[in-house]
Order: structure tokens, then sequence, then C-alpha cells
């Protein structure tokens, strides 16, 4: 405790942090477990089965921050479809469906990318990103559209390893068919496994309706663009919840 008091203490110093305050604040478990991880005595952390998100999250993005280059932490599901057909083997990464409400191009295209490592890193596949819009290569005009298109400029920029378009309709991206009709040439459209939503209304529906309706797994919330691993459970979380969270953690401490 006393390393972990005088190393927040130094953090946060220009916050106006002191000894006092940081050894009041660390008795949060929370606190104390994201400085378990700064300090490399944990690998990662998951919490939130009592705690409220931005509980969890606010000591992560004091102390922990995001990965280098990417300017905002973001959330994503894991998806698990019945139908193979689609996607990677019937797997998907939804993002953001949790956290950023109305994201602009810059935070959305450093979203694209921090799902794109997800599907990788996690999920073990190649990532295929389609940007989602109500619009496909122009088929209407709109700011929000102009947004779309810009993050995936940027999306292309930060890493150029992984394939990204947009914008996109959800058909456009995931069905071969459609995406030779509206979308030809695209190397995404049509076999897209990473869904990159617009803002978080639809984010979130969206993962809600394939989980309902379509019968699908729904692995998360998990938390990506942050330096180390943190994770945050549902306070609705079961046993299996939270397996799955911890498994997760697991997968982005060792790759």
């Amino acid at each position: 405790m006393e390393i972990y008091v005088k190393e927040f203490t130094e953090m946060r110093k220009n916050k106006g942090m002191t000894l006092e305050k940081a050894a009041e604040i660390l008795k949060d478990p929370l606190y104390y477990g994201v400085m378990m991880v700064k300090m490399n005595d944990a690998d990662g952390m998951t919490a939130g089965a009592v705690n409220a998100t931005s509980d969890v999250l606010r000591p992560a993005l004091q102390i922990i921050k995001t990965v280098p280059g990417i300017s905002v932490a973001s959330s994503c599901f894991i998806i698990e479809m019945p139908d193979k057909s689609f996607g990677a083997n019937g797997a998907f990464v939804y993002g953001d469906c949790g956290l950023n409400p109305d994201p602009d191009a810059q935070q959305l295209g450093a979203i694209a990318v921090s799902t794109a490592m997800t599907m990788k890193q996690v999920v073990g596949y190649d990532p295929i990103v389609a940007l989602l819009s109500f619009s496909t290569k122009g088929s209407a005009e709109h700011p929000r559209i102009d947004k779309v298109r810009k993050a995936t400029k940027i999306a292309q920029e930060m890493a150029p390893q992984f394939l990204f378009d947009g914008e996109l309709q959800a058909d456009a991206a995931l069905v071969d068919s459609v995406a030779k009709s509206k979308a030809p040439g695209s190397k995404v459209a049509g076999r897209a496994n990473v869904l990159v939503f617009p803002d978080l209304d639809s984010g979130n529906i969206a993962y809600k309706l394939t989980q309902r309706l379509a019968g699908a797994q729904a692995v998360g919330p998990i938390c990506q663009g942050l330096a180390k691993p943190v994770n945050d459970l549902s306070r609705g979380c079961n046993a299996m919840d939270i397996v799955n969270a911890v498994a997760v953690t697991v997968l982005q401490a060792v790759l």
C-alpha cells in the first residue's frame, strides 16, 4: 500500500493529490486493483459485479490510460452467431456498444482500430472491418455519413495492416450479393466480421437485437483501447459472464 500511495500521489500531483488523499482513495478495491495492474503486480483486472461501469473505468482511465496512438477507450461485444455462414465462421466483434455516445471522426477511427485489434487478439481471426452507416458509397449525403467516411480514412492510416471500408450499410457489409451491387470492388463488403457503429444508439441496439432475435451469444462488454486490460461486468452478471470476462482479460494480457 505504501508503494502504491506514493506512486499514485506522484501520478496525480498536478491534480492536487496528496499522500493523505491517495491513501484514502486506494482503500477502494477498484483503485487498488488498477494500481496492481499499473505496477505489474497483476496482468489485468475484471470488476463491476457490484459496481457501476463509470466506477470501474474511472480509475483505469486515470491510472492506466489509453494505448499510445489511441485517443479513446471503447467497448465491444464478441458475437457468436448460430448461422456460421456470416462473419468469421459465425463470429463477429461489434463496437462501440457501451461507452461512447456520439464519437467524432477521430474517435470513431480509433474505435475501429481497437475493435479490429480485439478480433485479432481475442477471437483469433484477421479483422475485416465495416464502418456502418445508412448509406453505402455515396448512396446518400449527410454530415453523419461524412463522419463515417472520415473515420474510415483515419482507421486505414492508423492500422494499414487491417482491412477497413466505409461507409457501408449493414446488408452491403454482410451479404455478398448485395455487396456486388452496392459496393463492387470493396475488399470488405460482403465479408465483414467486425462491425463498427457510428454511435452508441445503433451499436447498443444492434447487439441486443442480434442476441435476442438471432439467438446469438454475446460476450461483453469488453473494454478496449486501454494500455493494460481492465474489463467491466454487468451488475446483472452470472457466473458464466464472469468466467467469459476473465478469459477475455487473460487473452488481452498475454497477446
